[in-house]
């Protein structure tokens, strides 16, 4: 499939491509020609005008009001002048016979008056050696012009220059042209190609990614639903062959508990695809607010102290207060305030906190410490030149390995590479991770214009970091 739309692709590129290169050369050819026959018009003119000008006219008989042409007198210089030109000289009388010619053989022309330039076709006969005439066709270019002396025709001029001045350099630019447009499609076509396999990476990535997000999706979705299945078939046949009603109703209710775990899990699982699906479409809404960021933390790291109280993990928040120099109380009041969406940011520290208690044993440690960084004393990689909000979430857990680090944030990606749920005490108790927590934390400081970085050490711990700006672009507010 991505084959075929390179090759059509590219084949749009060269197709384009030719046709404005066509266009081109066009155009170019009917200029250069059209320049060509200009420059022969104007030279057959100013042929025509010092002919004019040099022309002897005299009386006849002496007589006033009529005059006539001495012919020898007024071509007698011009004949060499124009030779070395390739221009022929006609003289015809008023009554159109051709007087004077520097041609060696008339050429059969009716004379008519054209002083604008015109092409004329002309059959020549050429006498072979053996004696057999040979007829060939030949192009010229003319200008006739009218002699007058007030209202008495004198005679007409008749000013030809070979046609091949035009056709031979307007030949050559024709190969010129094609050769060059020709070199251009199949540069183009090449280019075409390579460009089209650059435009299709992305394409080709991101339906990968589909593709794997599909079948993860459809992974994590199949074993809950098989589950469900189980506990249903089971429920109906401890219902058929069950002796007591009290045993019933016990197994009944057990395996409805399990269902109901289970539908609370892809409930879950949905939501947090419907949450990416969001985010990646742009058709998430920005409603920002202002957010106290240690206040939403407080809430947070209380609501995670039974776990770590369950799981033996000491769990503390640490607010690195603001510099003794301060003197602005409103800002001291807003110190670790800013812009944003207070569920999301709830979601994030919640799946960052709960991943650094889940990876981290018993008598272990999480910590979260929020500070504030001014653009003078801060190492973010962030573009932003305000303040900016620091989180960091440090554990003592087991750690990451450095080869699993890159892919931490994709999608379903888990550091086991079996991918399967862990099991307890039955095959019912499953945990509830879908491997879509580190994304969609990602997904969400991306959200808010932050960074997310990660720095593991196995067998030492993890840390987390989010660094969240201040104030925020102001398209997105």
């Amino acid at each position: 499939m991505f084959q075929a739309t390179r090759r059509r692709l590219a084949l749009w590129y060269t197709a384009v491509t030719a046709v404005l290169l066509l266009l081109f050369a066009s155009g170019v050819y009917l200029y250069f020609r059209n320049t060509l026959i200009e420059r022969i018009d104007d030279t057959l003119n100013h042929v025509v005008e010092i002919v004019e000008r040099s022309l002897v006219i005299s009386t006849v008989n002496g007589e006033a009001g009529q005059f006539q042409i001495n012919v020898e007198a007024s071509f007698r210089d011009n004949a060499m002048t124009v030779e070395d030109d390739h221009i022929d000289l006609e003289w015809f009388g008023p009554t159109g016979q051709l007087i004077w010619s520097t041609l060696s053989s008339p050429l059969n022309i009716a004379i008519h008056g054209n002083h604008l330039g015109e092409t004329v076709r002309v059959i020549k006969q050429d006498i072979w050696g053996d004696g057999e005439t040979h007829n060939s066709v030949v192009l010229l270019r003319q200008v006739t012009q009218r002699v007058e002396r007030g209202r008495q025709v004198l005679g007409y001029l008749r000013v030809s220059h070979p046609w091949f001045e035009v056709t031979k350099p307007s030949r050559q630019l024709i190969i010129d042209l094609a050769l060059g447009t020709w070199l251009m499609v199949l540069s183009v076509a090449a280019s075409g190609w390579f460009l089209s396999g650059k435009a299709m990476e992305p394409v080709g990535e991101s339906y990968q990614r589909l593709k794997q997000f599909t079948a993860d999706a459809s992974h994590e979705l199949r074993s809950p639903i098989t589950l469900i299945q189980t506990n249903v078939q089971v429920a109906l046949a401890d219902l058929e062959l069950a002796d007591s009603q009290n045993t019933t109703i016990v197994n009944y209710r057990h395996h409805l508990k399990v269902v109901e775990r289970l539908t609370q899990r892809l409930g879950k699982l949905v939501n947090d695809l419907l949450f990416l699906a969001r985010q990646d479409s742009g058709i998430s809404k920005n409603v920002f607010s202002s957010c106290p960021l240690d206040a939403l933390l407080m809430e947070v790291v209380e609501e995670q102290q039974l776990l770590a109280r369950e799981k033996k993990i000491t769990l503390t928040l640490d607010l690195v207060d603001p510099p003794s120099a301060e003197i602005s109380l409103e800002l001291l009041e807003n110190w670790f305030t800013f812009p944003g969406q207070w569920d999301q940011l709830v979601r994030l520290f919640t799946n960052l906190i709960s991943n650094a208690l889940q990876y981290t044993p018993s008598n272990g440690q999480v910590s979260v410490q929020l500070s504030r960084l001014e653009g003078s004393n801060r190492g973010s990689k962030l573009r932003h030149g305000t303040a900016v909000l620091q989180i960091k979430v440090t554990d003592t857990g087991i750690g990451i390995p450095s080869e699993a680090l890159p892919r931490l944030f994709d999608r379903f990606y888990r550091v086991d590479p079996a991918r399967t749920h862990k099991t307890a005490k039955t095959n019912t108790e499953t945990s509830t991770g879908s491997g879509l927590g580190l994304a969609i934390a990602a997904a969400i400081v991306e959200h808010h214009q932050g960074h997310l970085q990660v720095e593991s050490n196995i067998g030492k711990g993890t840390i987390f970091t989010v660094t969240l700006p201040i104030s925020l672009m102001t398209h997105d507010l």
